[in-house]
């Protein structure tokens, strides 16, 4: 515990440093602020604009929620498919993997044609982004079982579901978990780009706006109150993972002072 507060403790006295820098920086060269702000415009500007980024910040939040949703149950069903199917393994795993060649703002202006500037192509984006790393930390999870255990389980006379149930999915939570984590995080740049390509609000468009009205310290906000949407996504997902799985955390040895008899 004491290890992560001065890991913490750390990392604020270096953003602090960097800020100061920055501020000192601004100043000293007399920076026009539509080129590059100082950190104290960028703060007075996202607290008295905060119902303006809130009411965008929701919106991308909700496109986020639905990719995640979207993402998150597609890849499970996928690598469970492909798990189970050697034939479906060989047939899409290279597919998957070739998709992720192609950049995501060459897909993003086909979405808004097909789904419109609403709801569904942003968050249609984030599943996209998503999905990869779940499937394939899904996958690895899922084989994350020794063979002994599932042959001991056979000679139980455990179906398939049952192993699955009982064994190979708490297995596989720490690889889902991961991939998650990298999820939650890439989901937020994929509707961030959705509303870059098209749309009428959202913490992206808002961002387009601004910078086209050269209010860059406005520009700096939206992307202050994005980063916060997506470091709150993260400690979501990983309280729950904490939650899920305490099994996983060591435990401490209890000691007599008398030492062992």
């Amino acid at each position: 515990m004491a290890k992560l507060i001065k890991s913490y403790i750390a990392t604020v006295l270096f953003l602090l440093l960097i800020l100061s820098l920055w501020e000192a920086g601004v100043r000293l060269f007399h920076v026009p602020f539509y080129i590059l702000p100082a950190p104290s415009r960028i703060l007075f500007v996202f607290f008295t604009r905060l119902p303006l980024l809130f009411s965008h910040g929701a919106v991308t939040l909700l496109e986020i929620g639905l990719g995640m949703f979207l993402g998150v149950t597609g890849g499970i069903t996928l690598a469970l498919i492909i798990f189970y199917s050697r034939f479906l393994e060989s047939a899409l795993y290279p597919l998957i993997i070739t998709s992720q060649m192609i950049p995501i703002f060459a897909i993003a202006p086909l979405l808004v044609i097909w789904f419109g500037y609403g709801l569904w192509s942003k968050a249609t984006v984030a599943a996209l982004i998503v999905f990869f790393p779940i499937v394939v930390n899904t996958v690895d999870g899922l084989r994350s079982v020794n063979s002994e255990t599932i042959d001991l389980l056979h000679s139980l006379k455990a179906n398939e579901w049952q192993i699955l149930r009982y064994v190979r999915v708490p297995a596989s939570l720490p690889s889902i978990f991961s991939g998650l984590k990298l999820g939650v995080t890439l989901s937020v740049v994929g509707a961030t780009i959705g509303e870059w390509i098209g749309a009428t609000k959202g913490l992206g468009f808002l961002m387009i706006q601004s910078n086209a009205m050269l209010r860059i310290d406005l520009v700096f906000a939206s992307i202050l109150m994005l980063s916060l949407v997506g470091l709150l996504l993260f400690a979501t997902v990983r309280i729950i993972e904490l939650r899920l799985l305490q099994w996983r955390r060591p435990r401490t040895k209890l000691r007599t002072s008398g030492g062992n008899q």
